[in-house]
């Protein structure tokens, strides 16, 4: 019954593959640079649940919990997965699959497995054009006297920032600041008097599915003291280690230099 069930799930939303490989992505922020990297809809047979840039793949649950029967069902050849903590070798090991790990934390480690992916999907050349092409968007970077200082908000509540295993710690380094929660961790469980010591320069806080609705920090009783400049960010655009990274990048240091002019 299952096995019809599943089988009725893949009939009704579409999805076949007249050519090429079938590719399941289980790390959302991977499917951009599939799309840019020249991969049709046809053949990316799988995303997560959110992902909405391959509309007609089937949703084979969240990154984290992904349904490994109904990715079975999808006969991938090419599995593209996160960490091993999100996707234990346990798991690649019930799969045929080719399994291609995206888990960068830097915009130089993005560049590699950009590069990398292309080696994979026989998609070489077009992995190098995207690449010189975010070296230039880099290269609009604009140096600054000195580095400000930064603490980045991940969640309100509880209240976590981000530590220097992050790819927002790298989008900070790069745009001129200095992410002052050096942690080696992505996450970081903080007290709000922890910050307040740490006196940051800017406070940013990010807006997303981490952290829905959150007041802004200095209407909180708790930050009344924060005399930090406070900057609003989209989650998705931030903390998500694809390339959204480059313009986040871009922004965050225009936005470093009106402080320092």
């Amino acid at each position: 019954m299952r096995t019809l069930i599943l089988g009725l799930v893949l009939f009704c939303t579409g999805v076949s593959v007249a050519f090429g490989l079938r590719i399941v992505v289980l790390y959302p922020a991977a499917s951009p640079v599939l799309r840019a990297l020249g991969v049709p809809d046809g053949e990316v047979v799988g995303v997560t649940r959110h992902d909405r840039t391959y509309p007609r793949a089937v949703r084979v649950g969240s990154h984290l919990r992904p349904n490994l029967e109904l990715i079975r069902a999808l006969r991938p050849d090419l599995l593209v997965v996160g960490s091993r903590r999100a996707f234990p070798e346990e798991a690649a090991r019930r799969f045929k699959a080719r399994i291609f790990r995206y888990d960068p934390r830097t915009l130089e480690e993005i560049l590699a497995r950009i590069e990398a992916l292309g080696e994979v999907l026989g998609r070489r050349r077009e992995a190098e054009d995207l690449v010189a092409s975010l070296r230039k968007k880099l290269a609009e970077v604009k140096p600054l006297p000195r580095p400000v200082t930064v603490v980045y908000e991940v969640s309100a509540t509880p209240l976590k920032v981000a530590g220097s295993r992050s790819i927002v710690n790298d989008i900070i380094r790069v745009a001129g600041g200095r992410n002052l929660v050096a942690v080696p961790r992505k996450h970081v469980l903080i007290s709000p008097e922890r910050i307040l010591a740490l006196a940051p320069e800017v406070y940013i806080y990010q807006v997303g599915p981490m952290n829905r609705n959150p007041l802004p920090p200095k209407r909180r009783p708790y930050f009344r003291a924060l005399k930090s400049r406070v900057l609003r960010v989209r989650e998705l655009e931030f903390a998500r280690p694809g390339l959204n990274a480059f313009s986040a990048t871009i922004k965050l240091n225009r936005f470093f230099l009106t402080l320092q002019k």
